[in-house]
C-alpha cells in the first residue's frame, strides 16, 4: 500500500508491516514547517494502523537524509510564526521518540542538526558508509544552542562526556566515526541501507510487541515526560533567543554563506 503526500511517501507492506516512509522535500529535506506536519500526521497514521507494527525513516533524495531545521522559518519571521514553528519541531521529537512501533533510522546520506535528531529519535541507526556523509548536532557552529530535550536524547544514544564535547564543538562525525561513538549502530553500502533496515526491522518485531513498547517507554518516558511538563516555558525560551538581534544577525551570515557556495 502506497501513501504519498507532497513532502513525504510510504509504502507500507501489509505482509510484513513495515512502513517504509521516504521523505522527499527537495533540495535538502530542511525541515519546515510543510515537511514537519506532513511528517507529524504521517507518523500518526501509522501508528493507528493496526497493519503496521514497524517504520523505516529514509530520504528519496541523493546524498541527504535531512539538512534538519529550516534556517528560513526562523529568519526574519515573526516570534508567533517561530513559536508554531517550534511547537511543530517539538510535536515530531515527541511523537518520534515515544512511537509505539519499532523504528529505524535509515540514513542514506548526511543527517545534520534536526537530521541527526530525527535519527537519535529512532531505535536503531543504520548510515551508508560514506565518508563523506556526517551526522551530528552542530548547532553551535550556527550561533544557535541545541534545546535540553536534544541534549537528553543526544546523551541517551552515546554519553554524557561524548554528547557535551559534541555539542560544545557543534562537531558533525564522519559515518564512520559515528558508529565508533554509538551514534549509529550499522554502517552498509550505500544501496543496502534500506534493504538492511527491512531485514533488521525483522528483528524488533520478532519480539513480543507489548513487552518492546513497555521497555521503549520505560527507558524513554523519564526524557519526553521533561519536554512534556515545560512545552510553553520551552517554545518561550526558543522564540526569546531566536529573536535576538545577533541570533539573528549570525543565521543571516549563515544563510549568506550557503547561497555563497551554490553561486
Amino acid at each position: 500500500m502506497n501513501i504519498t503526500s507532497s513532502k513525504i511517501r510510504v509504502d507500507l507492506d501489509q505482509s510484513t508491516g513495515v512502513a517504509v516512509m521516504w521523505m522527499q522535500s527537495p533540495p535538502v529535506n530542511s525541515l519546515n514547517m510543510d515537511l514537519l506536519t506532513e511528517f507529524n500526521t504521517t507518523l500518526e497514521n501509522l501508528e493507528m494502523d493496526k497493519s503496521c507494527h514497524g517504520v523505516i525513516i529514509t530520504s528519496s533524495l541523493p546524498r541527504i537524509f535531512s539538512a534538519g531545521l529550516d534556517i528560513l522559518e526562523m529568519y526574519q519571521t515573526s516570534p508567533e510564526h517561530c513559536g508554531q514553528f517550534w511547537k511543530a519541531v517539538q510535536e515530531l521529537w515527541l511523537k518520534l521518540y515515544g512511537c509505539n512501533l519499532a523504528t529505524i533510522a535509515a540514513i542514506n546520506g548526511s543527517s545534520p542538526a534536526g537530521g541527526c535528531l530525527i535519527s537519535i529519535a529512532c531505535d536503531y541507526r543504520i548510515m551508508a558508509d560514506n565518508p563523506r556523509y556526517s551526522i551530528g548536532l552542530n548547532e553551535t557552529l550556527l550561533g544557535i544552542v541545541a534545546p535540553y530535550w536534544f541534549k537528553d536524547t543526544m546523551a541517551n544514544t552515546v554519553g554524557h562526556r561524548t554528547t557535551e564535547m559534541a555539542l560544545g564543538l557543534g562537531l558533525l562525525y564522519s559515518a564512520p566515526e559515528a558508529l565508533n561513538i554509538g551514534l549509529v549502530d550499522k554502517l552498509v553500502s550505500e544501496d543496502q541501507v534500506v534493504n538492511t533496515a527491512t531485514h533488521t526491522m525483522g528483528k524488533w518485531l520478532a519480539i513480543d510487541e507489548h513487552a518492546r513498547q513497555v521497555t521503549k517507554s520505560m527507558m524513554r518516558k523519564p526524557t519526553i515526560d521533561k519536554l512534556l511538563s515545560n512545552r510553553e516555558a520551552d517554545i518561550h525560551n526558543f522564540v526569546s533567543f531566536i529573536t535576538k538581534d545577533s541570533v539573528q544577525r549570525s543565521l543571516g551570515m549563515y544563510l549568506k554563506m550557503l547561497k555563497n557556495r551554490k553561486g
